[in-house]
């Protein structure tokens, strides 16, 4: 068998850690976009600015400000104590809460795209039909932004998946419980496991090549349909 015990553990986290940060990002990244694409202010520009910093930001440097934020003495770490939950960092949730925030433009700029592409005027429509503006957004403005919650939800996954450095930071390795993908290909590496590392680091590829290759086919198609 190609992939070890730990090799199949950290493939099950993983997924598991994609699976979460993608449905809690678009959750969190919907209403986000929606203000994003129709606000007129200078704040706009100021918010679209802090998202988008994971794009340029080295993870390590964001992995180290959740360490300090969420540690025994940052802010974030004593709301996280008093309210019963411990520490993050070197946990799950920690992991979580890094990926959702690592990964955060992957999933707002391409909703916000969709909702500038949609425009006004449909919402206009439906009020003039006597919608509900949170009617009119889940019937109306939804469904015609699908193609970017498909894509925010794909590139929200993959690149949860790809993670490295934010990860190491506030997770460590710590098998079973924060050991994903990534750590574990850095832990045959350094153990000069090279053999384990090919299949993961192969599995990897693949991975990464038919996401993108499925994403441009999909965006090919919704561009197709479009008027």
């Amino acid at each position: 068998m190609p992939f070890t015990r730990e090799d199949l553990g950290a493939i099950w986290l993983t997924l598991k850690l994609a699976g979460a940060t993608t449905v809690l990002l678009l959750v969190i990244a919907t209403p986000m976009a929606w203000w994003l694409a129709h606000a007129r202010t200078r704040l706009a520009a100021l918010v679209a600015a802090v998202v988008a910093l994971p794009l340029v930001l080295p993870p390590t440097v964001l992995g180290f400000y959740l360490l300090v934020v969420f540690g025994p003495q940052g802010w974030g770490g004593q709301l996280t104590q008093s309210l019963g939950l411990g520490l993050l960092p070197f946990t799950f949730g920690g992991l979580l809460v890094a990926s959702i925030l690592y990964s955060l433009p992957f999933a707002v700029q391409p909703l916000q795209h969709a909702f500038e592409v949609v425009g006004r005027r449909p919402m206009e429509v439906a009020a003039t039909l006597r919608a509900r503006p949170l009617d009119a957004f889940f019937t109306v403005a939804v469904p015609l932004a699908r193609p970017g919650f498909v894509t925010a939800a794909i590139l929200s996954f993959a690149h949860t998946v790809g993670e490295f450095g934010v990860v190491l930071m506030i997770g460590g390795n710590i098998p079973e419980k924060t050991r994903v993908v990534s750590t574990q290909i850095y832990g045959h590496v350094e153990a000069l496991d090279y053999a384990q590392a090919h299949w993961l680091s192969g599995a990897m590829l693949a991975f990464s090549f038919l996401v993108l290759a499925g994403l441009a086919l999909f965006t090919r198609r919704s561009a197709r349909v479009l008027p």
